[in-house]
């Protein structure tokens, strides 16, 4: 069984889901979000991140975690505190020793959507429909599912290439009689 945590990284609020897969059947394990406060300093709202983040990678023991790539902040601020909190995503996951792999937002929501543009609507319902969850999802966790199920799809296409590699050696041209030419 593979376990993949997906994270979407935010300095005032981090979503994180887990879904294993067992040959082509998809699992929702638990989701949820790390909600920081407003007003406390950057560096307490890091550190609370990291510790909770961490304690959800230990409890759960995924194979990989997925981040999302930064493509988008609505000012230099904004940016930094994505980018720091991005940062101690990926460092709770090292320190656990658990890989890191990044997707856009674009690839996340064609892989999980079928459409690149989809909105956060979108993404929460066909989340919850792949996953089969009844109950409501924040739009943060929401997108940290999304994350683990577009690398679990990932994972399948990858796979299927390598395997058509390994069972089909590439075809050969067939031999072609050499016909003279006449004038």
């Amino acid at each position: 069984m593979k376990v993949v945590i997906g994270i979407d990284p935010g300095s005032i609020v981090c979503g994180y889901g887990v879904v294993a897969k067992r040959g082509h059947e998809l699992y929702y394990v638990t989701s949820g979000d790390i909600r920081m406060s407003k007003t406390a300093p950057l560096e307490l709202r890091l550190r609370q991140l990291f510790e909770e983040l961490r304690a959800v990678i230990k409890d759960v023991r995924p194979d990989e975690a997925v981040i999302e790539k930064i493509f988008y902040a609505r000012g230099k601020l904004a940016a930094l505190q994505l980018g720091h909190a991005r940062g101690v995503a990926m460092l709770s996951a090292s320190i656990e020793d658990v890989p890191v792999v990044q997707y856009s937002a674009l690839e996340v929501k064609k892989a999980v959507v079928g459409y690149g543009r989809a909105d956060k609507n979108q993404v929460i319902k066909m989340t919850r429909m792949i996953l089969n969850i009844g109950a409501e999802l924040t739009s943060d966790s929401a997108d940290a599912l999304a994350l683990a199920l577009c690398h679990l799809n990932s994972l399948n296409i990858s796979d299927l290439e390598e395997r058509k590699g390994r069972l089909r050696p590439p075809l050969e041209p067939p031999a072609r009689a050499s016909v003279p030419l006449t004038p």
